[in-house]
C-alpha cells in the first residue's frame, strides 16, 4: 500500500500512521500549487519530490509523469535528475497529453522505458521502475486490449513493475495480473472503484495498491464543501468534521 502524500505535512502523518512506503501524486501536487495536473515544469516536480523524500524515512516512489521529455534520451536525463533526490523508484507513462494522439507510438514508448531502465541500471541504486500504460485515463476504445499489449512490452523493456491507472473491474484486473506475472501490478483505487478493498485486490493478485490525487481530492472535497457552505448559508457547521489542531501539533512537535 502506497498512499500518496502531496506535502510534507502529510508525508509525516502518512509515516506516523505506519505505513510502510509512499508515492508522490503530481495531481495533487499541481493542485496545492494552483495548477492542472500536468502543468508543473520538471524542476519544480523534481523539488516536490526531493521534499517527500527529505520529510521521511520511508521509500518514495515518485509519479514521474512521461519523464518531462519525449525522446528517449532526455527521458533517461531526466530519470537520472529523479533519481538524484533519493526516490526509491519512480514511473513513465505513455501519456503525451495531445489530444490527436493521446498516447505515445507504441515502439517509441518501449524505448522511452529501456531509456529509463538503462539509466536507473547505470546508477546502481537499484531503484524500482515502474511502466504505465495510460489507456483507460485516455478514453483509448479498447483500454484492456491496448493496456495488455503495451504493458507486455514494457515488462519485456524492463519495467520492474506494471500500473494501468484507471482499470476497475476485478476481472480485468485479473486478466492483468496473470497476463504479467511474476512481475507485479499496481492499481489505482479511488472514486471510480473505491468498493475494492485491500483485501480483495491482494485476492486478484495485485502486489501494489496506490491512491493517487485520491487523498488530495479527499482534502479538497471537505474543503470545497465548507467553504461553500460559507459562502452560500453564512453557517460554519462543517467545521464540526475539523481534524483537531491540538494532535497535528503534537505530532509536528514530535518530527
Amino acid at each position: 500500500m502506497l498512499p500518496n502524500p502531496w506535502d510534507i505535512g502529510t508525508a509525516v502523518y502518512l509515516e506516523h500512521l505506519g505505513f510502510k512506503a509512499l508515492a508522490t501524486t503530481s495531481a495533487g501536487f499541481a493542485f496545492s500549487r494552483g495548477k492542472p495536473d500536468g502543468d508543473v515544469p520538471r524542476d519544480e516536480m523534481l523539488a516536490y519530490i526531493r521534499e517527500i523524500v527529505e520529510a521521511t524515512a520511508l521509500p518514495v516512489n515518485a509519479d514521474f509523469e512521461a519523464g518531462y521529455a519525449h525522446e528517449p534520451e532526455n527521458v533517461a536525463r531526466n530519470v537520472r535528475l529523479c533519481l538524484e533526490t533519493g526516490v526509491a523508484g519512480l514511473s513513465i507513462e505513455d501519456n503525451t497529453r495531445d489530444t490527436n494522439g493521446p498516447l505515445y507510438d507504441k515502439k517509441l514508448a518501449v524505448e522511452r522505458i529501456c531509456a529509463a531502465r538503462a539509466a536507473i541500471d547505470e546508477s546502481k541504486t537499484g531503484a524500482v521502475l515502474t511502466g504505465r500504460c495510460e489507456a483507460w485515463l485516455v478514453g483509448d476504445p479498447d483500454p484492456l486490449r491496448t493496456a495488455l499489449d503495451r504493458l507486455t512490452a514494457y515488462a519485456e523493456a524492463g519495467a520492474d513493475c506494471l500500473y494501468a491507472p484507471g482499470v476497475g473491474d476485478p476481472d480485468e484486473i485479473a486478466q492483468i495480473v496473470k497476463a504479467l506475472a511474476p512481475k507485479p501490478v499496481n492499481v489505482l483505487v479511488s472514486g471510480f472503484n473505491n468498493q475494492l478493498t485491500l483485501s480483495q485486490l491482494a485476492d486478484l493478485g495485485v502486489r501494489r495498491i496506490s491512491v493517487g490525487s485520491g487523498l488530495a481530492l479527499a482534502a479538497w472535497g471537505a474543503f470545497l464543501r465548507a467553504a461553500q457552505d460559507i459562502k452560500t448559508n453564512g453557517t460554519f457547521h462543517l467545521l464540526a468534521d475539523n481534524a483537531p489542531s491540538a494532535e497535528i501539533n503534537q505530532l509536528f512537535r514530535q518530527t
